[in-house]
């Protein structure tokens, strides 16, 4: 009896031990996601200052830089950082839609991370209309991965995880990062894992409140719409939001799966001169701008919601142009932040017919529309706009648009561009044979 007993005790404590040490693994990575993106935050403005230093002497330095960075970013991918191309959430959605550890180590791991967040880097330092916020999905599913390799049954949850402590810490939006986690990268809600993911999701907030302090992204902006005519700007921002959203996605899913003909020959063989060229027009973009579209737009966009300065006519179609091509080129980079700025653009121009209505609302309107339109998940889009902003009064007219959006969008491109181009990474095969050319966009570069 006493043996038995023993035994049962020693059973009981092995399974609370590796009951806590898989909560461990959850809050450590947690918290090291939260580093990672505060200090890709931090590197991040600097490169971006760097360059407008560089524009700000020479304006047209950016005809030699820009294409000339895209150009070395790609073949610093193709070398030596392969499935690091893109914003890095469909390599995240096909690591964990994986069950082999050998084939989500190549889309998710400490080398991929390294990685991501230099080739970022450098393509910010060179003017691409790049964010960071997707890649540190990538990056923090990858340390998920590294941190929590001996426990292969846990993998799906620790990416999962890992890529909502990415979107958190990246945003300063805890709650964002959640309905991130739930309704993108598993489009479930898996009730074993939530807990988890919820401590993962708090230690990377933690750890950012630490060592940045709480601030919304955007500033704070207590603008709401007023009367009655006011309200029909939903359903316009909604419309041409979903309508230019889903546009974008498009083109990046046609070009990842390859153009027909010689066109998508030419660009399979030619990697390199392709990223040039698509820097080339980047730069081009930039110079009819007046310089505005570069790199995020993270302050462009801040200083229109605060009133300190408006947005340009043209800053939602050029910022559109340089994101689009910037994209395609197959550099490492996000499309989170620079969609928003698309999209605050777009409010921008739109509130035009509405002169009424306080222009911040509106360009609010517009960004949860566009992104909306592009990720196609609408509850991920009002959720992160309205913390990022930090303005609640907005909520039912921000959900209604982003509703509309993703309606729309769906009319222009049926599916999601992260899931789409998710399937490539997690069956790579079956992407070769089903596109016009037989490119692999697991590898060449292409964009993600």
């Amino acid at each position: 009896m006493r043996q038995f007993l023993s035994t049962r005790r020693l059973r009981s404590a092995r399974v609370l031990t590796a009951h806590w040490q898989r909560r461990a693994i959850f809050l450590v990575g947690g918290v090291t996601v939260g580093a990672a993106a505060v200090g890709l935050a931090l590197a991040a403005d600097w490169v971006q200052a760097e360059f407008h230093l560089l524009v700000g002497k020479w304006r047209y330095a950016s005809l030699l830089v820009t294409p000339a960075g895209l150009a070395l970013s790609v073949y610093l991918t193709n070398r030596y950082f392969q499935n690091s191309q893109g914003s890095g959430i469909p390599q995240a959605i096909a690591a964990r839609e994986l069950g082999d550890q050998e084939k989500r180590g190549r889309l998710v791991s400490g080398r991929i991370a390294v990685g991501k967040i230099v080739l970022t880097l450098l393509g910010l330092l060179c003017g691409a209309s790049a964010g960071r916020e997707g890649p540190t999905v990538q990056v923090g599913a990858s340390i998920m991965f590294a941190i929590g390799r001996w426990s292969p049954r846990r993998q799906p949850g620790l990416i999962l995880a890992g890529a909502a402590a990415g979107v958190a810490a990246a945003f300063n939006t805890p709650l964002a990062g959640i309905v991130f986690g739930i309704e993108e990268m598993s489009r479930a809600f898996e009730t074993r894992t939530s807990g988890l993911i919820i401590a993962a999701v708090i230690a990377a907030g933690l750890t950012s409140l630490a060592l940045v302090g709480n601030y919304a992204y955007f500033g704070s902006t207590p603008a709401m719409l007023r009367n009655g005519l006011d309200w029909l700007a939903i359903p316009v921002c909604g419309i041409a939001g979903g309508l230019a959203g889903g546009l974008f996605s498009r083109i990046v899913i046609i070009v990842a799966r390859g153009l027909p003909g010689r066109i998508g020959r030419t660009i399979k063989r030619n990697p390199i001169p392709f990223a040039f060229a698509c820097g080339l027009v980047v730069a081009l973009c930039g110079i009819a701008s007046g310089d505005t579209i570069y790199g995020t737009g993270y302050a462009q966009v801040k200083a229109a919601l605060e009133g300190a300065t408006p947005l340009r006519p043209d800053f939602g179609l050029f910022k559109f142009l340089a994101t689009t091509f910037s994209t395609i080129s197959g550099i490492p980079g996000g499309i989170f932040s620079p969609s928003l700025a698309v999209g605050a653009g777009l409010g921008a121009n739109i509130a035009h017919l509405f002169p009424s209505a306080p222009i911040s609302a509106i360009i609010l309107l517009g960004m949860v529309s566009y992104f909306a339109g592009v990720v196609q998940a609408p509850i991920t889009a009002f959720v992160i706009v309205t913390e990022m902003t930090d303005n609640h009064a907005m909520v039912i007219p921000l959900m209604a648009s982003a509703l509309i959006a993703y309606a729309t969008s769906r009319l222009v491109c049926p599916e999601g561009v992260y899931h789409a181009l998710a399937k490539s990474f997690a069956h790579p095969q079956a992407a070769e044979s089903g596109s016009h050319d037989g490119q692999d966009t697991s590898q060449k570069g292409t964009p993600a």
